[in-house]
């Protein structure tokens, strides 16, 4: 499966990046080099493993094939929640048992304080807003299961669910034609992911860690006690390695990725900022960060400059044609959904993956029969806390601090293989068929 990691862009075309002005370029390896560690990825899950390891006074390398914050990291909605995995609460307790499950919500939870907390040391303003998430039911039966909801999570996790009626949720200017009611679950905020993440790799820097930018790895060979990473104009040894490239890895660095990632395209727009009237018009005021409960759902929010962010689930191919055609489907569901907006100007448009693994949750650890060789990856949609935390977590495995026992076992089994890998695409539109089937 070709991955666009493989591709040599600079620029994505984001809001993100228009938001941040100049980018700092770092240099290309070149030549034979030597670390302690050896990160694969500068988005949050590789830059939160450095700087972890940097702090400690190991030397560490961070390899990129494009630049920081040209994957996922810099293509984001910017929704620091909960996430990384596509089971419901009730299927983790079926599969792991209720202490596993509270377990995971509590990682989940101290993912999202991870980045809080960062923001604060750092200083960072980094367009902050929101408190908490809130999911519109887009037909009435969804909002009939909302109560009952709100009380399973009450009665099993100790978590405050509010549910929120139509009137109630036009009283809070979340209006449109398709929201039927709401359940605004209290945890996570919004933020310019682009800011965050570097301002993640100027903190990296700072602490001595090397970061280079445009360095894809080509070739991945135990070398004796080590391991060595060829790169396009050299190689890094190093004793342990760390694989951070998520949905934009490269499935032959090693071959133990092969088969065992699906990435997905999600696409993203940007209005250009709403006026006073065009937002009372459409009766949407509010800065919540919102999704729908479709399968292939869709998220927006109202950003601080009141352009809204609207980003949609679905795409497959990544071909021009295929592009264009998630793209326009995108913005067709943006006007249904918020007719009054149908007029108002996508300033930007841009796609990204959405990494998704067989067993449909993330997975950090050792990397099997790979001696040194760690993993943390597959964030199913909702990454940017997760894999701040979880990088620092990988980075603490590999220092030998903590062991697998000590993180949930939701995220603590090891990947396995799609069947017949080579046909992930066909089957995944299969599933996107009937998935859109069920979304009516």
């Amino acid at each position: 499966m070709a991955h666009i990691g493989e591709q040599d862009g600079i620029t994505i075309g984001s809001y993100w990046e228009a938001s941040v002005g100049e980018i700092k370029e770092d240099r290309q390896l070149v030549g034979e080099a030597r670390f302690d560690v050896a990160i694969v990825g500068a988005g949050y899950t590789g830059l939160s493993a450095a700087l972890r390891l940097a702090e400690v006074g190991l030397s560490v390398c961070v390899l990129e094939a494009n630049r920081v914050g040209w994957g996922a990291s810099g293509r984001n909605g910017g929704f620091c929640c909960t996430g990384g995995t596509k089971r419901s609460d009730a299927q983790l307790i079926s599969k792991f048992g209720l202490a596993e499950a509270k377990r995971f919500l509590a990682y989940q939870l101290e993912a999202i304080d991870t980045v809080d907390d960062r923001l604060a040391r750092w200083n960072l303003d980094a367009d902050r807003h929101s408190k908490g998430e809130i999911i519109l039911a887009h037909r009435p039966r969804d909002y009939a299961g909302f109560a009952a909801e709100a009380a399973f999570q009450k009665e099993t996790f100790g978590v405050e669910a509010a549910v929120l009626g139509p009137d109630a949720l036009k009283e809070r200017g979340l209006g449109g034609p398709e929201f039927h009611g709401g359940l605004h679950m209290p945890y996570g905020f919004a933020l310019n992911p682009m800011k965050y993440v570097q301002a993640l790799a100027a903190q990296v820097r700072r602490r001595g860690g090397r970061i280079f930018a445009h360095t894809p790895v080509t070739q991945f060979e135990q070398d004796g006690p080590n391991w060595r990473l060829a790169t396009r104009y050299g190689s890094v040894q190093a004793e342990k390695v760390i694989l951070a490239g998520n949905g934009y890895s490269r499935e032959n660095a090693p071959n133990w990725l092969n088969g065992r990632l699906l990435p997905v395209m999600s696409s993203v727009l940007v209005t250009r900022p709403l006026s006073d009237g065009e937002l009372n018009d459409q009766g949407w005021t509010s800065d919540l960060m919102a999704a729908d409960t479709r399968i292939l759902l869709h998220y927006f929010r109202l950003m601080p400059d009141r352009r809204m962010l609207f980003g949609t689930r679905g795409g497959i191919f990544e071909t021009p044609d295929s592009l264009k055609a998630m793209q326009a489907r995108g913005r067709a569901d943006f006007d249904r959904m918020f007719p009054a907006w149908a007029h108002v100007e996508a300033d930007h448009q841009w796609h990204g993956h959405v990494c998704l693994a067989r067993d449909l949750s993330a997975y950090v650890g050792a990397v099997p029969e790979m001696d040194g060789v760690f993993a943390s990856l597959a964030y199913h949609g909702s990454g940017i806390a997760m894999s701040s935390l979880s990088g620092e977590k990988v980075a603490d495995l590999a220092l030998g601090r903590i062991t697998q026992a000590d993180l949930p076992a939701v995220i603590s089994r090891p990947l396995r293989r799609f069947p017949f890998p080579a046909l992930r695409q066909l089957y995944l539109q299969g599933a996107y068929w009937a998935y859109g089937l069920k979304d009516r």
